[in-house]
């Protein structure tokens, strides 16, 4: 069975981002089995620290369940025009050790989506990740563009995406994405 794993690159109680990974899950295609991982706990990445313990406990799951994936789905805030700090911390320590960083990253296919309660979505956010997918030598989806604009009437108080454009384009990118990874299996 195909994995795909997905990450919210928010630690806010209540955030769009998570609301729209939790959808993401739900949506999974037959055949695709879809976990969810966090970037709670991940300290800021600090080099004494890996020199003196190595991987936080945190980082270590994270790194794991990323190797064991087949696909990635990142699901990003978009924090003024560009990625979240927290989040690209995140993928900064799943590259250490360097040497690890090509059977981590190398050719995993990864998708990018996001919502923000602003009126454009996580454009700048989903573009500036490219450049970091690229570094890391993972295969980007193309396939579909999903950025969630207004998310604050997007959802409702359980979580749940209301709008049903929006929901038919999430139901679209987990079927596309999935093809696109299972495509190579």
């Amino acid at each position: 069975m195909t994995k795909i794993l997905g990450i919210s690159g928010s630690l806010r109680q209540g955030s769009f981002n998570t609301m729209l990974l939790n959808q993401a899950a739900k949506l999974a295609p037959a055949g695709i089995d879809f976990q969810i991982g966090t970037i709670k706990g991940i300290p800021l990445y600090d080099g004494d620290v890996e020199a003196s313990s190595g991987l936080p406990p945190a980082v270590q799951l994270l790194k794991t369940q990323v190797m064991d994936c087949d696909g990635m789905l990142l699901v990003t805030p978009e924090y003024n025009n560009s990625i979240p700090g927290v989040f690209k911390n995140a993928i900064d320590w799943l590259t250490r050790p360097p040497a690890d960083a090509p059977r981590v990253w190398g050719n995993r296919p990864v998708a990018v989506i996001g919502a923000s309660p602003g009126n454009f979505g996580t454009v700048l956010a989903q573009q500036a990740w490219l450049p970091v997918l690229r570094l890391l030598g993972t295969r980007p989806w193309f396939g579909g563009r999903l950025m969630v604009s207004g998310a604050g009437s997007v959802f409702n108080a359980a979580g749940e995406i209301t709008d049903e454009a929006i929901l038919g384009q999430l139901r679209k990118v987990m079927a596309e994405f999935g093809a696109f990874i299972t495509a190579d299996h």
